[in-house]
């Protein structure tokens, strides 16, 4: 099976050869480098001409993909580290969200931020965060993840094609992950479902038990949420129904909200800070929908991100953060 990063480096190669109005534009992107985490390797040499280094300005890069789309073109802008998000916000939250609202439908801004975003590779407080949360809940902004499951490519040309502007956040320890099959190595204990649409959810229970608990998650996250669930099952005989989003903002809760009339149990897991976060939104929007919800949370503590390896181990959520959650929460 192809790794994450070849599914993406392929859709992107896939769009381009189908539809020449999309461009690709950033730091560093031109083969033979290919970006630093190499995602537009290969990309240059084909398309010399739709292929744009710029310089290190992220402002600027989104700045001027926003023209490029009002002008009929579907710009894809690679932010070289997730960290640099907060340098395009008046960009993307005051410009490229509202234009479509500010000029009555007669604008639109199909621009599509690809970054890498998380921690765990010893990179320190200003290259490993996950700053996402700041940009759910912009009104015209959709925020979407991508993971093992399913076709990542296929999330990107559906972002790429998308009329909305999209920001696409790539969990770097995804890059090198090769994408699951059902019914096949850590998921044949698993029963998978896919909700459909543009940008699906998963829904994942171990077949023929009643579920305990319902997790919810998103990108590199269902890694750990997935080794934790078969510990639990192995270790506790606890069943549990995931629910893995692949859109994060505007939220899609319906496979949420039906896992939780069979559960009435909620563990939120994410790498983002707990505070003001994903999972406590998720968990506001549940607790008004069902009724006697039990929930907990799990996410990094709410500090920088350090560099020594065991403080940053400590900061992040682990599997262990997460067994511990799952067994207070169906009373172990």
């Amino acid at each position: 099976m192809p790794t994450i990063l070849e599914s993406l480096n392929t859709a992107l190669l896939r769009t381009m050869d189908a539809d020449d109005r999309v461009y690709v534009l950033g730091e560093d992107i031109l083969d033979p480098y290919g970006g630093a985490f190499k995602v537009t390797r290969g990309l240059s040499t084909k398309y010399p001409g739709r292929v744009l280094t710029t310089p290190i300005s992220e402002a600027a890069i989104v700045g001027v993909a926003n023209g490029m789309a009002m002008r009929g073109l579907r710009p894809v802008a690679e932010i070289m580290f997730g960290d640099f998000v907060t340098l395009i916000a008046d960009q993307l939250v005051n410009h490229a969200a509202k234009f479509n609202w500010m000029y009555n439908s007669k604008v639109k801004v199909p621009i599509v931020i690809r970054t890498p975003m998380g921690g765990r590779r010893g990179y320190g407080p200003t290259h490993s965060q996950s700053l996402e949360k700041m940009f759910m809940g912009v009104p015209g902004l959709k925020v979407v993840a991508p993971n093992t499951l399913g076709d990542p490519g296929q999330l990107l040309e559906s972002a790429i094609a998308d009329d909305d502007p999209v920001l696409f956040v790539e969990h770097k320890l995804l890059y090198t992950r090769s994408l699951l099959e059902p019914d096949q190595g850590d998921l044949i204990d698993f029963e998978v479902h896919e909700s459909g649409g543009t940008y699906p959810n998963f829904i994942l229970h171990i077949p023929n038990h009643v579920p305990q608990f319902t997790l919810a998650t998103y990108g590199y996250n269902f890694e750990l949420a997935r080794a934790a669930v078969l510990n639990l099952l192995m270790e506790y005989e606890i069943f549990t129904e995931i629910v893995l989003f692949s859109q994060l903002s505007p939220f899609n809760l319906e496979a949420l909200f039906e896992s939780l009339q069979r559960t009435h149990k909620l563990l939120t897991v994410e790498e983002g800070t707990l505070s003001l976060g994903w999972g406590a939104e998720l968990a506001a929007r549940a607790a008004e929908k069902v009724n006697g919800l039990m929930i907990r949370r799990v996410a990094a503590l709410d500090l920088p991100i350090a560099n020594t390896k065991s403080l940053e181990q400590s900061i992040l959520p682990s599997l262990q953060d997460i067994t511990s959650a799952a067994l207070r929460l169906t009373d172990r």
